[in-house]
């Protein structure tokens, strides 16, 4: 337990802000560690399956609802809050064009766990000089830490109705991190939710995966079903997944708050030039080790090679038809994981019923326009 006054706690906590800032961080709030009013939600959501095949949502209880268990002697988290969104996104372009294939935002730059952790760890160094018995502990989901319902609590924002941090200045393009402490700051007064009666994220969202307002059933999020989902894709979504090959946006570019959202001077989360605007053929067509290569330091990375063949693969089946991708689909085949192939053979039946279905459009066109030309004929002729 620090022996600073509360004078100097007050200036402490506001140098932390202002050191926070410095490191990059675009906002920092300080609250304390009850979070007792989110314990019924977690333990609903956890008994009604919508975890999916993420155990490690249940395998520490209610610790992830008290920070205080996680790191012994911890009174106080320090939430940050740090922009990715990159310039040049493209989403909606990104979107239309079903040959190419969408990236979620934050994955198209590099893996923004270690340079967050860096940054916090920082951060607690710091407080430590002004500090010397402080006990700190950062965490970027490397820990079962709410770390929403924390953001909430120490005033970045609020929890949306598509479950992720909205804050008015800077909608929800944006990371989370913590640092856990163990010295009595002051804390920030939480946001007032401003979702009132929109429900945009909730219509627009291809799977239906947020069930009620503030409640996301992750086993139909596309986010899930293409990263974390280890399996199959079940049939059902795959129609629906289109040409998002990681992750999904849909339910923020939707988001009106996100008018206010600025770009990020952060490098490290621009768009790779191999990632971003890229045709599904062309990823499809990396082995192994190019795929290894060209995602090194990436989020991405952490999905394996091969799932991202069968969200590719999914993606192709989604693609209009073409020759090039039946073949490319095709030539796969004979060389894939049973997962991956049976995604591509699923990929290629959706091609076949597309090819049926443009020919039988051409007979059609073809009969409509013989009818037409006999209505004008002679009646001699």
């Amino acid at each position: 337990m620090s022996s600073l006054s509360a004078k100097e706690l007050s200036t402490l906590s506001e140098n932390i802000k202002a050191w926070g800032k410095a490191l990059g961080f675009q906002q920092v709030g300080i609250c304390d560690v009850d979070l007792s009013k989110h314990e019924d939600k977690l333990q609903q959501w956890l008994n009604k399956g919508y975890a999916g095949e993420m155990t490690y949502m249940s395998e520490h209880g209610m610790m992830r609802a008290r920070p205080a268990e996680l790191l012994p002697g911890t009174i106080r988290v320090i939430s940050v809050r740090m922009d990715y969104l990159p310039p040049d996104a493209k989403f909606a372009h990104n979107l239309k064009s079903k040959e190419q294939a969408y990236i979620s935002r934050y994955a198209l730059g590099r893996d923004y766990h270690k340079l967050l952790r860096s940054r916090l760890k920082k951060l607690g160094e710091k407080i430590r000089t002004e500090c010397e018995d402080l006990n700190f502990r950062p965490f970027v989901d490397s820990a079962p830490v709410l770390e929403h319902a924390i953001a909430e609590k120490a005033g970045l924002g609020w929890t949306g109705k598509h479950s992720l941090t909205i804050n008015k200045e800077a909608g929800s393009w944006f990371f989370l991190g913590e640092l856990f402490v163990d010295i009595p700051l002051p804390v920030d007064q939480a946001v007032q939710e401003n979702c009132r009666d929109c429900t945009a994220c909730i219509t627009i969202c291809p799977t239906q995966a947020i069930v009620e307002p503030y409640v996301v059933d992750a086993k139909r999020c596309i986010s899930y079903l293409t990263i974390e989902q280890k399996g199959a894709i079940p049939e059902e979504f795959r129609p629906l997944i289109g040409n998002r090959v990681y992750g999904c946006d849909d339910c923020q570019l939707i988001c009106p708050w996100n008018r206010y959202a600025n770009i990020t001077d952060e490098q490290d989360f621009h768009p790779r030039a191999s990632l971003q605007g890229k045709e599904l053929l062309d990823l499809f067509a990396w082995d192994e080790v190019t795929f290894l290569k060209k995602t090194e330091g990436s989020a991405i990375r952490r999905i394996g090679y091969e799932r991202w063949q069968r969200n590719l693969a999914v993606g192709l089946g989604n693609a209009p038809y073409s020759e090039e991708i039946v073949n490319a689909l095709a030539l796969a085949l004979t060389n894939s994981s049973s997962l991956v192939a049976e995604h591509i053979r699923w990929a290629l039946l959706q091609h076949q019923e597309k090819q049926s279905a443009t020919e039988d459009n051409t007979k059609r066109t073809t009969l409509r326009l013989i009818r037409s030309i006999q209505k004008g004929l002679p009646r001699d002729a």
